[in-house]
């Protein structure tokens, strides 16, 4: 049955590929992102998920137009600094992204789903919520989504929407690519937390994704999946 569903950060990496990935199965896809895509598969809103009038005139606008069966709350921002160095402001703008975002996101969509009696929410987590460097803001934040994740689930346990968490360990993206180029030190230090060795590609990530979504996940609601090559139960054996 097709399906519409939002995907917040969906202009590049995972939330890109998911796009495509749920397209190609006959799905209706809204997506919003700061950035722009020319080839996005559905229809792409711009927007600074960080700006809070922001986010709440495109929800507004939105749910008025289409009716949404679920949300993938995949956007994220890093700001990464050590711990005495960590900003308030830093802090916040993170929380705003990842956090806020997707409170507000599912708030919206809510009505609807709770009326039809289905719905899918999956937020995107991370690796780096059982310890990074550099990364107090992000890592809390993301923290904060399995929990929700929790939270959710127990709450719309019975009214046909399910919440679930997947968390991408280290994804091949251009954004990864730009930071982390082959042969380097990066790469190498990546990939030797990784049992698997080697990199996740984005469309896998969405596979897992587009699999919460669908019908056979109805009864799957609370849970964190890790996509990860096994880099969340330990380090590579080589």
């Amino acid at each position: 049955m097709p399906r519409t569903f939002l995907i917040t950060g969906a202009s590049k990496g995972i939330g890109l590929a998911l796009a495509h990935r749920l397209i190609r199965s006959g799905h209706e896809v809204v997506g919003l992102a700061r950035g722009e895509a020319p080839h996005f598969p559905g229809t792409l809103v711009q927007v600074d998920l960080a700006d809070g009038r922001q986010r709440d005139e495109a929800l507004d606008d939105l749910v008025g137009r289409f009716a949404f069966d679920g949300v993938v709350n995949n956007v994220g921002l890093v700001r990464p600094q050590r711990l005495g160095a960590v900003e308030i402001p830093a802090l916040e703008e993170v929380m705003q992204v990842n956090l806020h975002s997707a409170l507000q996101s599912v708030q919206a969509l809510l009505p609807g789903m709770t009326a039809r009696g289905w719905g899918r929410v999956v937020n995107i987590t991370s690796l780096t919520v059982l310890g990074a460097v550099e990364r107090t803001a992000y890592a809390a934040a993301k923290a904060a989504l399995v929990s929700f994740t929790r939270s959710w689930a127990l709450e719309l346990a019975t009214t046909g929407i399910t919440v679930n968490a997947v968390s991408p360990g280290p994804t091949e993206t251009a954004l990864f690519r730009a930071n982390n180029a082959p042969g380097s030190d990066g790469e190498r230090r990546y990939l030797a937390g990784v049992p698997i060795g080697r990199f996740g590609q984005p469309d896998e990530i969405a596979a897992a994704i587009a699999f919460l979504l669908s019908e056979d996940a109805g009864f799957m609601t609370g849970q964190t999946i890790h996509v990860d090559g096994g880099a969340s139960i330990g380090k590579a054996a080589f």
